[in-house]
This record gives structure tokens, C-alpha cells and sequence, in this order.
């Protein structure tokens, strides 16, 4: 009997499991959805890629950093 208890168990996590996916799925839809209306900038575009218009500026700090290094 304790093998049928737990395959129940089982399946009820695997399905709370998959709902709980399932509702953070629509949330994240949600939630582009209405960035998308508001036009905000910087997010991400149909692809899921960003705006990578910040990365040239950590780029160049870090070049800094080694060269401020690099002469002590």
C-alpha cells in the first residue's frame, strides 16, 4: 500500500510543479506584454536579446582597471 501512497504523492508534486511553471510562464508573457505597450527602453526585443548599449561602458572601465594596474 505505501507504493500507491507515494506514486500519488509523485504525481501530485509533478503537477503542482508544472502549474506553478505554467503561472510564472503567463506572468513573464505578462509582463513583456506590458513593457512592450509602455515603450520601455532597454528590454528585450522579439529575439529575448537586451539593449547592449551598456556594455561598451564597462568595456572601457575595465580597460582602465588594467591599466591603472599595470602601472603600479
Amino acid at each position: 500500500m505505501a507504493g500507491r501512497s507515494r506514486s500519488s504523492f509523485n504525481k501530485r508534486q509533478k503537477e503542482r510543479s508544472r502549474q506553478e511553471k505554467q503561472r510564472e510562464k503567463l506572468e513573464k508573457r505578462q509582463q513583456r506584454k506590458a513593457e512592450k505597450q509602455s515603450g520601455v527602453p532597454g528590454s528585450a526585443d522579439d529575439f529575448g536579446h537586451n539593449d547592449f548599449s551598456l556594455a561598451e561602458d564597462f568595456e572601457e572601465s575595465s580597460e582602465e582597471t588594467v591599466v591603472s594596474n599595470a602601472e603600479e
